[in-house]
């Protein structure tokens, strides 16, 4: 057992209370209708902003060359997620190939660019899910699944039906649309958005979006008001509400300044934020450093330490830190 940082104390729940909201969007009726519902999204796919309008249930594809079924890159219990997430038995996570986005800098180049993977139906889909959760994972955690919520929301109903009793996180890069997660509401129980970039014109030259902030500002919203504040349990597992992870990037050209500013003023200063140093060059940035050469190289310790004070001084003080020794877990694994 761990000592929780004195910043969740306020806002631990007992985990015998707590029940994932989708069980009761089951009984009700309501999750069979939302699958319904999403489903018919794909026949002219506004899934996401690209707004392709393609029939992706006659399997035609267009920016996310996603079909009909989604391509299922890898599943497994993730021990690099955050400590609320990963915890002693890890995160269960799905990795979904492909992507809305094209990030240059993709560190997952051979997933979201090349596609790696095998197509999978919801029943597949959900077999992994529960095979996560015989294995004692502590969520069930969709990476990059933008393009794939309706999927993702017929593979939980066919989940829920054989079991699945864990909290859902929904870990995107918020290149959502709005209606992708309202359709998500009273599912979903953990919403984990990426906000990567505040200016248009960076956005429309690193991850070709310049409407990026436009419509992760709207989704985030969207789903603070869904979930609300992150909550843990006892063992500072996270059981329900917003984490927001943020990449800093060299020269400060992801905008941290203002996306601070926008979770502590629209969301909440409550708002737990993993300000993330992670940044290395990779995809394109490493065929065409020339090009990309102010962001083809790691982020200093100075540029971290001043994206963490930026965060502080706009009011957020709820920052992801690793509190359980790596060390201690593979003991409790093992």
């Amino acid at each position: 057992m761990y000592a929780l940082p004195d910043s969740l104390d306020s806002f631990v729940r007992p985990r015998s209370s707590f029940e994932p909201v989708y069980l009761e969007t089951y009984a009700s009726g309501r999750l069979e209708e939302k699958v319904e519902e999403a489903l018919e999204e794909l026949r002219c796919c506004r899934v996401c902003p690209r707004d392709c309008d393609v029939d992706r249930l006659n399997d035609e594809r267009a920016v996310c060359k996603t079909g009909r079924h989604a391509q299922v890159a890898s599943a497994f219990p993730h021990f690099g997620e955050e400590d609320c997430l990963r915890g002693w038995n890890g995160s269960g996570t799905i990795f979904f190939s492909y992507c809305n986005l094209r990030c240059v800098f993709c560190q997952n180049f051979d997933i979201s660019w090349q596609g790696n993977g095998q197509e999978k139906d919801a029943t597949e889909i959900a077999a992994l899910m529960l095979s996560l959760q015989d294995r004692g994972c502590h969520n069930i955690n969709f990476v990059t699944p933008e393009h794939v919520a309706p999927q993702v929301l017929e593979a939980i109903f066919e989940a829920v039906r054989g079991g699945l009793r864990l909290p859902i996180v929904y870990n995107t890069s918020a290149y959502d649309s709005l209606r992708s997660i309202q359709l998500l509401e009273d599912v979903v129980d953990i919403y984990m958005p990426d906000f990567k970039f505040w200016d248009p014109a960076t956005a429309k030259r690193l991850v070709l979006a310049a409407n990026y902030a436009e419509h992760a500002q709207e989704a985030i919203r969207a789903m603070h008001r869904q979930v609300g504040d992150l909550v843990v349990d006892e063992d500072g597992l996270a059981l329900r509400g917003v984490l927001v992870r943020h990449l800093v990037m060299p020269n400060a050209l992801a905008g941290t300044r203002e996306i601070m500013h926008f979770l502590a003023d629209e969301l909440s200063p409550d708002t737990y934020v993993n300000v993330m140093d992670q940044y290395s060059p990779a995809g394109q940035v490493v065929e065409r450093p020339q090009q990309y050469n102010d962001i083809d190289r790691g982020v200093s310790r100075e540029e971290l330490v001043e994206a963490v004070r930026i965060a502080e001084e706009e009011g957020l003080y709820r920052l992801d830190t690793r509190w359980r020794p790596m060390d201690r877990l593979r003991i409790l694994v093992h």
